[in-house]
Formats: C-alpha cells, sequence, structure tokens
C-alpha cells in the first residue's frame, strides 16, 4: 500500500500507512443470512465478531441481569430508602448527563419519594464524589440531610468524597464504568463491571449501560421489569457520545435506543436536540447522535453547568425542551470558537516543541497554555493525536497554581496504566487522576508540568516502539463501480450501529479530480471520477481547503458511503476520511 503525508495546510504534517482488513480467522466458514449482500459479508468478516449470531440486534441478546451480582446488594440498598430523600450526583459529560437523567426518571416512575440531581460543576467543585461536592449537598441540619447519594459515570475513585459523605451518616451508592484505583471507596454498594473479582463479561458498559442494568434488576424487584427498557433512548445517546467499545451488548442497547428515536418515541428533549441540530428523526444514526447531538449536550459541562442538560433530558414539556435545546446550541457555538482558536495554538506548539518523525524522536505530547479553556482541552487533546499519532495531553489552568489535564491515547499505549505507574514511582507529582486505556484526566502543580512531561516520555518510550508511532488506516477494500449507489449505502447505514471497537465501513480506491468547491465553513466539494469508469460521484472532505491539489490530479481517497437526502431524490455521496495524491 502507499504511504505518503496527508496535507493539511498547517505546518506539521503525518504519515499514514493505508491497508486493507483482513478477514477474521473462521469468517469464511459462516453460514450468512439470506440475502445478505456481498459487501456487507465483505464487511461483517473483517470486524472482531465469530459468528453471525454476534450481529443479532435484539434485547433477547442481552446479556442477562443475574451475571452482574453486584446488582443485588444494591438494589437493596436502592428499597431502603425508597421513601427517604435521595440525590443523584452526575458527571459533567453526555454519558453523565443521560445517566443521571435515566435514574431520575426511572426512580420517581418507581414512586421513590424525593428524588433530586446534582450535578458538580467542572470549574469550582471538580470531577466525581469530592469532598466539596459532599458539603455543598449535605449543608444544613441532619434532618435536611439526602439519606443516599447515588453516583453515576463516577465515584469509583472518589475515597475522600465518600469518606466524607458516610462521616454524616448518608448511605453512598456509586455507579460507575471507569477502571478502580489500588483501593476502593468504602461505599455501602459499587455497582461497576471492572471492579476487582466482578465477573460480569459487560466490561465496555457506558455509565448509562451501568445504570440501565441496576434499574432493570430494580424494576424487577418492585414489578415493574420492563420500566426501564422505554428510556433506551437516552441509553443509545450515552452509549454513543462515550465512545465505549461497540460489543454486542452496546450495539443492541444502541440500536434499540435508535428504533425509539426514529419511530418519534422518545425523550422531548432527544426531539428538541436533533430539531435544533438539524437531523430528522427517521435520519438518526448512532454518527448523528455522536457528532451531532452529543456535542450540543457536552457544551454545557465544558462551559457552564450541565444541569440545563439533564432539565432538558428529563422535562416532560415539548416547550421548555426546545428553550433548552437552544440554549445548548448556543453554547456549542461559544464551545467550537474556543476550540478553533485552541487548536490552531495547540498546532503552533507541536511545530515549534516536536519532532514527529516516524524515528519515534517523541512518543507523547503535552501541551499548555495559560489562556487555555480547561472544559475544552480533551477535544484538543484529541484533534491533537489525529494529527500526529501520538498520545496527547493538553492542560489548562483551573485553580491558582493547579492545572487540569486531557489525555487521549492511540492503540497499545494504555494511557491510565501510565499514569497510575508515573504515580506509584514518584509519588506526588500526580494529584489526581482517572479514566480508560484510551482516554484520562488528571491534576497537577503547575510547578510539576515539566517533571510530569518527563516522566510520561520516559514511560512512554519504554511501552511504545516506533512502529506504533507509525498510523494506520484500515479499509474494508475496494468497490466496485455498481457499489456506488443509495441501495448499499443504506444497507450498510442499518447494519449498525458502528463505533469504538466496530468502525463504520469505510473503504479506499483511485478516483481522478474533475472539480472542488468550498461550502460551508471549510469543507470541500469534489466531484470525483473512478479511473477505470466513467460516472461521476459528489465527495465531501470536512475542514480542507482549495489548492491542495488541481482538477484533474489523481488522488488515492479513503471514503464512506452516505445517502445525501438534501435533494428530492436521494443519491449517493462520499464522505472522505483521508485523501491524497495518488503514487
Amino acid at each position: 500500500m502507499c504511504r505518503s503525508n496527508i496535507n493539511y495546510k498547517r505546518r506539521f504534517s503525518m504519515k499514514f500507512l493505508i491497508e486493507r482488513r483482513q478477514p477474521a480467522s473462521g469468517s469464511g466458514d459462516w453460514v450468512w443470512p439470506a440475502n445478505t449482500h456481498r459487501v456487507l459479508r465483505q464487511v461483517f468478516s473483517r470486524r472482531s465478531i465469530h459468528s453471525p449470531e454476534e450481529l443479532d440486534r435484539n434485547l433477547a441478546r442481552l446479556r442477562p441481569i443475574n451475571q452482574f451480582a453486584s446488582l443485588e446488594h444494591a438494589v437493596d440498598l436502592l428499597c431502603k430508602h425508597r421513601s427517604q430523600r435521595v440525590v443523584i450526583v452526575g458527571d459533567f459529560d453526555a454519558d453523565g448527563a443521560t445517566s443521571t437523567a435515566l435514574m431520575y426518571l426511572c426512580l420517581k416512575k418507581l414512586s421513590f419519594s424525593k428524588v433530586e440531581f446534582f450535578l458538580p460543576d467542572r470549574f469550582n467543585l471538580g470531577y466525581g464524589l469530592t469532598v466539596e461536592t459532599v458539603d455543598r449537598v449535605c449543608q444544613g441540619s441532619a434532618a435536611e440531610r439526602p439519606s443516599l447519594l447515588i453516583t453515576v459515570d463516577n465515584g469509583i475513585t472518589s475515597i475522600d468524597g465518600v469518606g466524607a459523605a458516610r462521616a454524616q451518616g448518608v448511605d453512598v451508592l456509586i455507579t460507575d464504568h471507569h477502571l478502580p484505583g489500588e483501593r476502593a471507596p468504602n461505599a455501602n454498594a459499587i455497582v461497576n463491571p471492572n471492579i476487582q473479582g466482578d465477573t460480569f463479561s459487560g466490561k465496555y458498559l457506558a455509565g448509562v449501560g451501568v445504570v440501565f442494568y441496576l434499574l432493570a434488576a430494580l424494576g424487577q424487584r418492585l414489578g415493574e421489569p420492563g420500566l426501564v427498557a422505554s428510556y433506551l433512548d437516552l441509553v443509545a445517546l450515552g452509549t454513543v457520545a462515550d465512545l465505549v467499545p461497540l460489543d454486542q451488548s452496546n450495539r443492541i442497547l444502541i440500536y434499540e435506543g435508535l428504533l425509539r428515536i426514529q419511530a418519534g418515541r422518545c425523550r422531548p428533549g432527544i426531539r428538541a436536540l436533533c430539531r435544533v441540530a438539524e437531523i430528522r428523526l427517521r435520519s438518526v444514526t448512532s454518527s448523528s447522535l455522536g457528532f451531532k447531538v452529543a456535542p450540543r449536550l457536552n457544551a454545557a459541562g465544558r462551559l457552564e453547568d450541565m444541569t440545563i442538560g439533564v432539565r432538558c433530558l428529563v422535562t416532560e414539556d415539548e416547550d421548555e425542551a426546545l428553550e433548552l435545546a437552544h440554549q445548548l446550541d448556543k453554547l456549542n457555538y461559544e464551545r467550537r470558537d474556543i476550540e478553533r482558536r485552541m487548536r490552531t495554538q495547540a498546532e503552533e506548539l507541536v511545530d515549534t516543541e516536536y519532532a514527529l518523525g516516524v524515528d519515534g524522536s517523541t512518543h507523547i505530547v503535552c501541551l499548555f497554555r495559560h489562556d487555555w479553556h480547561e472544559g475544552v482541552v480533551g477535544l484538543i487533546a484529541s484533534k491533537i493525536k489525529e494529527r500526529c499519532y501520538r498520545p496527547v495531553i493538553a492542560f489548562a489552568p483551573s485553580k491558582p497554581g493547579v492545572l487540569k489535564g486531557s489525555g487521549r491515547s492511540i492503540p497499545g499505549f494504555h494511557l491510565r496504566d501510565a499514569l497510575a505507574n508515573v504515580d506509584r514511582t514518584q509519588p506526588g507529582l500526580i494529584e489526581r487522576f482517572g479514566g480508560h486505556a484510551m482516554a484520562a484526566g488528571l491534576t497537577l502543580k503547575s510547578s510539576a508540568l515539566g517533571s510530569f512531561q518527563v516522566a510520561m516520555e520516559a514511560e512512554a518510550q519504554a511501552r511504545m516502539d516506533p512502529e506504533m508511532l507509525s498510523g494506520r488506516i484500515l479499509t474494508d477494500g475496494e468497490l466496485g463501480l455498481e457499489d456506488f449507489s443509495v441501495e448499499l449505502a443504506t444497507i450498510l447505514r442499518d447494519a449498525g450501529p458502528w463505533g469504538q471497537g466496530f468502525p463504520e465501513p469505510c473503504f479506499d480506491g483511485i478516483f481522478d479530480v474533475v472539480n472542488q468547491r468550498i461550502v460551508g465553513d471549510a469543507h470541500l466539494k469534489i466531484t470525483l471520477k473512478p479511473v477505470d469508469g466513467s460516472c461521476l460521484l459528489d465527495a465531501i472532505a470536512w475542514n480542507r481547503t482549495l489548492g491542495e491539489w488541481d482538477n484533474g490530479a489523481r488522488v488515492h481517497v479513503v471514503y464512506r458511503l452516505e445517502v445525501n437526502e438534501f435533494f428530492k431524490t436521494p443519491t449517493v455521496q462520499l464522505m472522505v476520511d483521508h485523501i491524497e495524491m495518488a503514487c
């Protein structure tokens, strides 16, 4: 395959290798369902599945509740507090917002007498059940305090916060999916598939998926076994937004939630968010949830307070939902402006401070500016990681003398484990950290940034080899001329949901550029002609500029098929993931 520099009209570039996925071992022995399209067979045989049965998206295929041993004790705890004040403490991202909304709505439906939610803002109270959050929620007399705090999508590292709550006589139920530290909090009950010793096989559940299982068990206990299934739209949105690997259970949860949304049987807030994002409900996909709906919900937690997002999701009033969705939409535009500025600055920092050759001269990128916004550094880390194919941690000031960092990694480098090892070998260097293999967050003293950068580079060098730093783009091969059709684009779309660990089908091929023009803010609309055919194909390349190649140039394109429904008659369109001069 061809290696070539990507020209992003930026000061640094990265070499990528375009490779075609190989069929999984044993996939040739499968008995496919009748009328399965040839290309769809090709795609599925190249995913990490072991039989066509794993593609079944029926709810009956979900892992059973009784596999999740910790649920029973948690249900006992919830029932104990059914007639008392219960406060749900959520996280400030879309997974946290949907988890909070799901827990709140179901507990209310199950006749819990006084249920409230509290969303800590990342700027003053920080992530998780901190001591400060406990003080805020439990203020007042002993009679006024909640009897139970429930964390959703957080809490597994909140040792001090849980201790502070228990010291005031408040019970704590932790529901989380993040990886635990060496010591677990002293909560009354913990529901997390990733805690040591838990035998539940669904390790990839998002926070909202963990809540789904707990509420399914609670509903069974209280005679409402199907209640939580009526909120699968929330589960789908949170699962897609958190970029968890899409094993069969997560695909089922998303698929069933999408069916509800497409049929209009979803929360008023989700309908409103789709409306402001200009998405027709019947056309909603996991991709549109991830790229259009979730960012608007996340904007509240990044710039202000996720309370507005949860209010949008729990309201029953259509007008209120639309008003709140417009507020979220406005915040999202502000977020985009901030991100655009920070991204340009980050690219300049990479250009001036790092050597990014494939010789492995730099293994990890740490970026900081004193004027960056801490709610947006995770997005910057993600964008820079895509460009330079290195783990990236971006920092912004938080409190005086304190930095908040957010990191994104590449396959093969477990970011949270690396942070844990640095914390173990250099105690006190990192104040707090947590996360997953591919994403993590941390807090540092400003004075420790240089030492941290040196320590993480040493850690990365010990765990990575130069080959890991040479980015690869995996495709599902080349399409024939007869495959550029609305029919196949629709088949591929409907075979999802696609996402992390179950990538959306993409293909590569050689084309001639017929013409090109800028549309929207900074997107390139290209007319392409396959080199061995006469048909003309519309293509869109996001965030590209004119002048990278001339009309008539021969290019190698990695693309996805999409149905363009803008016109009265749907047409097929190529969504360009990567484009370079052909060898």
